[in-house]
């Protein structure tokens, strides 16, 4: 087999791999960076390093330790310049390193809140979720974040019981408002589409619109993404709703054929008053897990 071919089996193996994954990697990048939607960004960031560096010839000996690592690492990334953006970190972090038991009950640590995991030092964190929200075993994460296992074992039993205080700790954050203008500006867009009045939609698109499919694929340009609106029109069930994901302003859609309410979520970016930016979740449900979801009525 010539070395192009043997590049293109890795490469549809990893791509493979990646879909298979995706859910469990977004569910540790989610709970890193303490948002799912910003963990679908760290995430998205990690599978394009992961193809190319399989485009450049590496090949892992074992892949699914080598994807945690990337997206160990473009987790830490992005907790950086998040911190140095806000010129503040949401904790003291002495573990913020680059590849570097308690009486807390796995079940509680699995629906504990992502803004609560935001509050431990990151290996820590990292610790924590990859036991005992994933499963990996202590050599296991070792290997992932490049620490030995004592110091594993160590951030694991420190952070059990950290989350075991802050679960005890009320929740005193307000709850999430929308401007007058956002608020106005997503309700003309939810009504038009709940209408079906989809032309009126195409209308408030901008000229260089983008829209991305989570998941999926993406598309550029109002010519493009236009057609985009033909799918909902061809289906039945669905019904949208202002609302919060993670405190960030959210189109909430309910989906009747899958039998339970805020199945996923859409995000809009604006232009003035022109749709800029469409993030739809619908193929990316994964995403919703342990997300903090709030209707804005």
């Amino acid at each position: 087999m010539s070395e192009t071919a043997t590049a293109a089996v890795m490469r549809d193996g990893l791509e493979r791999l990646l879909v298979e994954m995706r859910p469990k990697l977004h569910r540790y990048c989610a709970r890193m960076t303490g948002s799912v939607i910003d963990g679908e960004d760290v995430l998205q960031d990690a599978m394009m390093k992961a193809l190319r560096a399989v485009g450049d010839g590496r090949s892992p000996e074992q892949p699914e330790r080598w994807l945690f690592r990337i997206a160990h690492n473009t987790a830490l990334d992005f907790l950086r310049r998040r911190s140095r953006n806000e010129a503040r970190i949401a904790d003291e972090d002495p573990d913020m390193q680059r590849d570097p038991s308690g009486d807390f009950e796995t079940g509680e640590i699995v629906t504990t809140s992502l803004r609560t995991f935001m509050r431990l030092p990151v290996l820590q964190r990292s610790s924590v979720i990859l036991k005992d929200v994933l499963g990996y075993s202590l050599a296991e994460i070792g290997t992932i974040m490049d620490a030995r296992v004592p110091a594993v074992k160590s951030a694991l039993n420190r952070g059990r019981t950290r989350l075991r205080a802050l679960a005890l700790e009320p929740d005193d954050l307000p709850p999430p408002e929308l401007s007058g203008p956002e608020r106005s500006l997503l309700s003309r867009y939810i009504d038009h589409f709940n209408a079906r009045e989809f032309d009126a939609i195409r209308d408030m698109l901008a000229a260089e619109v983008h829209l991305q499919l989570v998941a999926r694929k993406e598309m550029n340009g109002r010519s493009e993404v236009q057609t985009y609106f033909g799918n909902y029109s061809a289906t039945e069930g669905w019904r949208m709703r202002l609302g919060f994901v993670d405190r960030r302003p959210a189109i909430l859609v309910d989906d009747a054929s899958r039998g339970t309410p805020s199945t996923y979520f859409i995000l809009i970016g604006w232009s003035g008053a022109d749709v800029a930016l469409i993030r739809d979740f619908r193929y990316a449900a994964y995403a919703l897990d342990g997300a903090e979801v709030r209707s804005a009525d």
